[in-house]
């Protein structure tokens, strides 16, 4: 990485990192600490000679292979549907898409974490009663 001009390092992570979702006890801790090594590690490469940038993308619940074994996922993709501002699901391919930009082009941006879920994280996400609206 040191060698690029324009070196970066990107993680991904999710929606469950700052909010309790049911069913990701695990997973939540573990992406909290992704995002706090994000924004340590920004702070700590960004002022080396070759300024390297760290993000992460947080991808709201998306179809892949590994989804099909979340229970329920097909319940969450529909509460998506009803809640997020875009009143639908993501794509791999707009994930793809962020991930590329964050990496190549977002020169300016470090220790910073970009949310692509349809909006769904401002309105509470998953988890969050139906009041909260």
């Amino acid at each position: 990485l040191s060698r690029s001009d324009s070196a970066s390092l990107t993680a991904l992570t999710y929606l469950g990192s700052s909010r309790a979702v049911p069913n990701y006890n695990v997973m939540g801790p573990a992406k909290a600490s992704l995002e706090a090594l994000v924004r340590g590690l920004a702070l700590e490469l960004g002022p080396t000679e070759s300024s390297i940038r760290v993000n992460a993308v947080s991808a709201g619940p998306v179809s892949t292979m590994a989804a099909r074994g979340i229970a329920n996922f097909g319940s969450i993709k529909g509460e998506v549907e009803q809640r997020a501002p875009l009143q639908r699901n993501i794509t791999v391919e707009e994930v793809g898409d962020t991930v590329a930009y964050v990496a190549a082009d977002a020169n300016g941006m470090t220790g910073q974490i970009v949310y692509v879920d349809a909006g769904y994280s401002i309105v509470g996400g998953p988890g969050a009663p139906p009041d909260e609206l």
